[in-house]
């Protein structure tokens, strides 16, 4: 039985799925939203994602149906955007990476990233201009911080805005390079990070801007149905208008990092869900010496070890959630939730994976997709390393980063 096309009915996912009811915790309204965009993933998403993810392209007639489904900026309030709260942004992106992390990525650079860093330090004119085109998928969006030689370290930045000229019309010349930045080679507008004599600042670059070249990268075993690219700056003159007024230093970056990866804590838990169903339907129709997989105690113990995580990491992405709500979430937590779900649903896809046997290799199937997609939602947005040393500084009061 081919994933693809999802588990039948919500009787089933409940049962096998939902163990613990958490359901139970959520408002009748988080379920209207997790509903809706669980039914737009198995409509528009599960058709066609083996096909996106073998030829290596992503769809960008999605664009403006996720913009209408709401899920674009859906935590920020006001210029055209839903304005949801945080755990309905945290179900959405479940159900989105249930069906491939390239979607819920694109919701997440989208809105989470560059959205973010224009609403929360963008002047009232760069918000109109830029906001509610974004939050209706008419306009793409991208946020330029990794560099070639900088990922875990934007602190080390090479793009650099010197001033051109003096005084308030002054504009500024841009020269650099960026490297794995998302939807970068499509987005109508760039949020760049770079280094400036007064620190890191933040600049919006219109796409067409003359010096800018950004360039899809290739060859790919991960995210195949996504896009990022590197970036160049030549000599890229900009005007005042560009600079993000309120962003001074890695603070800016940051506040809009701890966004995404609060998604990602609630979306690796699609993925892992995902594998789960497919691992589980698969064996309780293969027949392997005269019984379904699914009556073997190894198999047993392999679905019930992923269906305990599984349950573990919602009801860590829940609570993250709730805090969130509270507006009291703090970036240890955030990373907690990150380091834990993405482990761990990079387990339960690979062990979802043997369970499929020599099948579960195809596009056919999910967990193998899913697990070379998590790869990358590993390392992006904080690796391991990282967000293991964010938690090690927490509970020692020692930073170790060097």
């Amino acid at each position: 039985m081919s994933n693809e096309a999802g588990m039948s009915t919500e009787a089933n996912l409940s049962d096998v799925s939902d163990v613990l009811a958490i359901d139970s915790l959520l408002s009748a309204e988080e379920r209207t939203v997790r509903e809706r965009v669980r039914d737009f993933t198995n409509q528009r998403i599960r058709p066609g994602i083996a096909g996106w993810y073998e030829d290596a392209v992503f769809p960008l007639e999605l664009a403006p149906e996720l913009g209408e489904l709401g899920v674009l900026g859906m935590h920020l309030e006001g210029y055209g955007c839903p304005g949801r709260s945080a755990v309905e942004y945290g179900l959405a992106a479940m159900e989105l990476e249930a069906g491939d992390s390239g979607v819920r990525t694109f919701v997440s650079v989208q809105g989470s990233l560059a959205m973010t860093a224009i609403h929360k330090w963008g002047s009232e004119d760069q918000k109109q201009e830029w906001l509610p085109r974004m939050a209706a998928g008419e306009l793409i969006g991208a946020f330029a911080l990794t560099e070639p030689t900088a990922g875990s370290d934007p602190a080390s930045m090479k793009t650099f805005a010197r001033r051109d000229g003096s005084g308030d019309d002054a504009g500024w010349i841009l020269d650099g390079a960026k490297r794995w930045i998302g939807l970068a080679s499509v987005a109508g507008v760039l949020v760049v990070w770079a280094m400036t004599d007064d620190g890191v600042r933040g600049f919006l670059v219109p796409a067409g801007t003359a010096g800018v070249t950004a360039t899809p990268i290739g060859q790919k075993l991960s995210m195949r149905a996504s896009i990022q690219c590197d970036i160049t700056f030549d000599a890229v003159r900009l005007g005042p208008e560009a600079l993000l007024p309120a962003a001074r230093g890695l603070r800016g970056p940051f506040s809009c990092l701890n966004e995404a990866r609060y998604g990602i804590a609630w979306g690796a838990m699609g993925a892992a869900r995902d594998s789960y169903e497919a691992a589980l339907a698969y064996s309780q129709e293969r027949l392997q010496f005269g019984k379904p997989l699914a009556g073997y105690q190894l198999t047993q113990e392999k679905l019930v070890n992923m269906v305990l995580e599984i349950q573990k990491g919602t009801l860590l992405a829940l609570h993250l959630g709730r805090l969130k709500d509270a507006g009291r979430l703090r970036p240890e937590q955030i990373s907690l939730g990150k380091l834990n779900n993405v482990r761990e649903a990079l387990a339960i896809a690979r062990e979802a994976r043997t369970i499929l046997g020599g099948n579960g290799i195809t596009l056919d199937h999910s967990p193998l997709r899913h697990a070379a997609n998590l790869e990358s939602v590993r390392t992006y947005e904080g690796t391991d390393e990282v967000h293991t040393l964010i938690l090690g500084q927490h509970i020692t009061g020692l930073p170790a980063f060097r």
